[in-house]
């Protein structure tokens, strides 16, 4: 398929292209995304990216290789460095701390934006700031467009679009998904992202954030059906048990991705060429995460809540971050990482009728953040090669719909979606 013609130096530049999740993602466009792709990878220093520039070329050496962009973090240098580029990727992290260069950057200068943040305070902020100028200016910003929480977007919106097509326009009632099997360990990133956030931002800013809704452009209609409430024994051991999806637990990711699947509803019934698409006004969002076993469902469940303490203390965070097995930057070994594996499952109910169910699921063997990498490369595809038909603004990841998921399924990434016998 033939790419937009756009007048700019590049198609894409990664930003951070030396650090663990921006290697993979350069991997993944070197030996995917088509050879002829005009390219850089970007950072502070330009040893590092020449050994980047290398590895590349033993990888795919019959493509163009990225240029190289030597770029600081400072609201000048972004500036310079999206005037070039028609696609920004930035793995620069934690966002809260250094993401905002780029994003004002793209907003203000017209460049298409992906982030793999997980830092749903930290979108929030660019919401309140950056909307406007993100719509006159025609940039297309997609932040949480990786490992967090792209999947759970996808999958709830794959439960939606098999229901509205299954059952003649129906809406969708309900949306309950599960982390199923996770096989990963954490990077240096993520982790300093964690226990760093409250460096950052207040906990007036984090509450606000995680707020239902907080991130939609609409509230939650007070006609709409009542959200499911967990029942007491959910509350104090965070165990669950729903039908097709067995025992279940408190999801690390529970938050994250309900703030970014509850600003998906809100984007489809407001933004005009994606109404036909929208959810419904009753739909609700859930996640958890299933347990080898009900003392390990407990576990689980204490465990966060033992986290979410010392990321509140700041003489733990110090401890704890004494500790890290990997520094910002790191990760898993590569060889190690291969054997990662993910997958979500989704139940979906259809709103009135009989409230028939369907199930999605979707799965990939390999490391987390070369997923990262595959989720941000093909969604770059998407944005030179479809028509995405949105006006300037700052998006979700489902937003790019069903194009974007024929994509990672060709990439790996595979989603099934069926009905469910009761």
């Amino acid at each position: 398929m033939a790419r937009k013609q756009h007048g700019r130096q590049y198609d894409v530049v990664v930003f951070g292209a030396t650090g663990y999740t921006g290697k993979y993602t350069a991997q993944y466009i070197t030996t995917h995304l088509p050879t002829d792709l005009k390219w850089a990878v970007s950072g502070r220093t330009h040893s590092k990216l020449e050994e980047l520039v290398a590895e590349c070329k033993t990888l795919q050496p019959d493509r163009l290789q990225p240029a190289i962009e030597v770029c600081a973090l400072t609201d000048a240098d972004l500036a310079s460095l999206a005037q070039k580029t028609y696609i920004l990727i930035t793995t620069v992290g934690p966002y809260g701390k250094l993401g905002e260069h780029a994003f004002k950057a793209c907003a203000e200068n017209g460049t298409h934006y992906l982030d793999v943040t997980g830092e749903v305070p930290f979108v929030a902020r660019m919401l309140q700031k950056y909307s406007s100028a993100a719509s006159r200016s025609g940039a297309l910003l997609f932040p949480q467009a990786g490992i967090e929480s792209a999947p759970a977007d996808l999958v709830t919106w794959s439960l939606a679009s098999f229901i509205r097509s299954e059952f003649h326009g129906a809406h969708t009632r309900d949306v309950t998904v599960s982390i199923h099997n996770l096989h990963s360990a954490p990077s240096g990133g993520t982790l300093t992202t964690a226990l760093t956030i409250f460096d950052y931002f207040t906990l007036a800013e984090l509450r606000a954030a995680y707020a239902p809704y907080a991130l939609s452009p609409i509230p939650r209609p007070a006609t709409a059906a009542p959200v499911p409430t967990k029942p007491w024994l959910t509350r104090l051991t965070g165990l669950i048990t729903v039908p097709s999806l067995g025992l279940l637990t408190t999801s690390m990711a529970g938050g994250t991705d309900a703030a970014q699947v509850q600003r998906t509803w809100g984007l489809l019934e407001t933004v005009p060429t994606r109404k036909q698409q929208a959810y419904g006004p009753n739909f609700s969002f859930r996640e958890f995460m299933k347990p080898r076993n009900w003392l390990t469902g407990i576990g689980v469940h204490y465990g966060l809540l033992g986290a979410g303490l010392v990321m509140v203390t700041p003489w733990l965070r110090r401890f704890a971050a004494g500790w890290l097995r990997y520094q910002p930057g790191q990760g898993p070994e590569v060889e190690a990482a291969k054997a990662d594996e993910i997958e979500y499952r989704g139940v979906g109910r259809r709103d009135g009728g009989a409230g028939e169910r369907v199930m999605c699921r979707a799965e990939f063997r390999g490391s987390m953040y070369y997923l990262t990498g595959i989720l941000v490369a093909e969604a770059t595809s998407s944005l030179l090669e479809d028509d995405v038909d949105l006006p300037g603004g700052i998006y979700t990841p489902a937003c790019l719909g069903q194009g974007y998921i024929d994509r990672l399924e060709r990439a790996g990434f595979h989603f099934e979606t069926r009905h469910l016998e009761d």
